[in-house]
């Protein structure tokens, strides 16, 4: 008689099947069990049921997995969760971020170490691959990291060698099908460290595009520039990356966005009408945020429950998964300083609508075509600008529309496109940070939408990608 509730090790030793098909099985539904306390159980009925019907030795349809360097709090994985893959790894060396990503990824092993310490044997055997067998790696050192033909500053400065252990560990070690490297635009005018990163993937056996991607264009209510490299060592797949659904307002004025950005989707003043006939208008702050609760300076909860209902296609994304629950709506407090001169300035508006008398010294001297978007309200009709570490108002655009206060870290998240069933950890500043430093998961999941289709094992997948990136819209 088989007892009450049975753990996972127990399911996996009578199966006789692996940790990975377990929760293979759980993914695709053949195996049914529930959480209690973060923990498997299954239930003695569903057990039975799948051993008299005497199929349980067939695998599953195939799931892509993936594995996440300098992962931070995992925006690169949510998107591609969305898109059909499976998590079976995660690094970074910031415990709050190691802590984010092992909250809302808790099937993956994570390890809370720095790159130098990381071997490819360690990460293979603990997932139970072989070379080659991972699917997609997602992840890039930060820019600080890039120093391949650079002198060495400090033999004791972490950073300097970052992009060498990258490549000893996923290129020649793990050896994926796939690899997505993100980074800053910047990387453009970084002298020839482009090139250098793109020769060190042609070494390794690798073809490579890169492109520079708007997120706004995928449905993500911000103007934010990431540069994406793709490289595979699969000889019959194509490299290629999502076009634009939405059109964006904002053409940045930084090295590269004509020759290697979707330049045809920023829509300006002497745009042809045309072109934005079948691109969606952008999704604006109000329809992202407008439905969370009100509330005041410096308060809120890391926990509570909705006070209204989705307006929105996009409020309904954010929501789903979510049941009552809403996360991390706490906001970072304003100086009374800070409210005093918030009280002039209009939604849309900026340090521009403060009385000259209230400004800091810095913007007193200032010429009135710079600081853009310093002591800026955002407009509920227009796009966020790049969303920082830092919702610090002498930075940018970090105030609420009808509200006088920092934007919360559920609102930050919102705008980068988190679901609300995404849970941040650590201090108000470290949750800022991760919000800040991670990839939109809207635009994460465009990226894998085509990375999946290329690979082959969705052959629908293909015709209806646009659909699945258009359905959050």
């Amino acid at each position: 008689m088989l007892q009450k509730y049975l753990t996972l090790g127990e399911v996996i030793a009578k199966l006789k099947i692996t940790r990975r098909t377990a929760y293979r099985w759980i993914g695709a539904g053949q195996l049914m069990g529930m959480k209690v306390g973060g923990q498997w159980r299954f239930s003695p009925d569903s057990f039975e049921n799948m051993l008299n019907r005497g199929n349980y030795d067939q695998e599953p349809r195939k799931k892509l997995i993936m594995g996440d360097f300098f992962s931070g709090a995992g925006g690169l994985s949510e998107g591609f969760h969305q898109a059909g893959f499976t998590s079976l790894f995660g690094n970074d060396f910031d415990k709050d971020s190691g802590a984010t990503y092992s909250a809302n990824n808790p099937e993956a092993i994570f390890y809370h170490k720095p790159i130098q310490e990381l071997t490819a044997q360690e990460i293979l055997k603990d997932v139970g691959l072989h070379p080659g067998e991972l699917d997609v790696l997602v992840g890039g050192p930060p820019c600080q990291g890039f120093s391949i033909n650079a002198p060495v500053r400090s033999e004791s400065d972490p950073r300097n060698h970052l992009f060498k252990h990258y490549v000893r560990i996923v290129l020649e070690g793990l050896q994926p099908k796939v690899v997505l490297f993100e980074n800053v635009p910047g990387l453009l005018s970084m002298g020839n460290t482009l090139h250098d990163v793109c020769e060190a993937f042609s070494r390794a056996g690798y073809r490579v595009k890169y492109k520079l991607l708007n997120a706004a264009h995928y449905g993500v209510p911000q103007e934010r520039w990431r540069l994406l490299i793709i490289g595979t060592r699969l000889e019959d797949i194509a490299i290629s990356f999502p076009e634009p659904i939405y059109y964006s307002r904002s053409r940045p004025n930084f090295k590269g966005v004509n020759e290697m950005g979707f330049s045809y989707a920023v829509k300006g003043k002497h745009s042809n009408p045309e072109l934005f006939s079948w691109l969606k208008d952008p999704v604006n702050i109000s329809q992202a945020i407008d439905d969370l609760p009100k509330i005041v300076n410096g308060k809120g909860s890391q926990f509570m429950i909705y006070s209204g209902v989705p307006t929105s296609h996009f409020q309904q994304y954010a929501r789903e998964g979510a049941g009552d629950t809403l996360w991390n709506h706490e906001t970072a407090g304003l100086t009374e300083v800070n409210l005093e001169r918030f009280a002039y300035v209009k939604p849309g508006g900026s340090w521009r609508d403060i009385p000259h008398e209230l400004l800091p010294a810095g913007l007193k001297r200032a010429r009135r075509s710079d600081h853009t978007r310093r002591y800026g309200r955002l407009d509920p009709n227009g796009l966020s600008g790049t969303v920082l570490t830092k919702c610090d108002p002498h930075w940018g655009t970090f105030v609420h529309y009808n509200q006088d206060r920092i934007i919360s870290i559920r609102e930050a998240a919102r705008i980068q496109s988190f679901p609300d069933r995404f849970k941040f950890l650590g201090n108000l500043t470290s949750q800022y940070k991760q919000v800040g430093n991670a990839v939109p998961p809207l635009l994460a999941k465009a990226i894998a939408i085509e990375v999946y289709a290329a690979i082959g094992f969705a052959p629908k997948m293909q015709a209806k990608k646009r659909e699945l990136v258009m359905s959050v819209a």
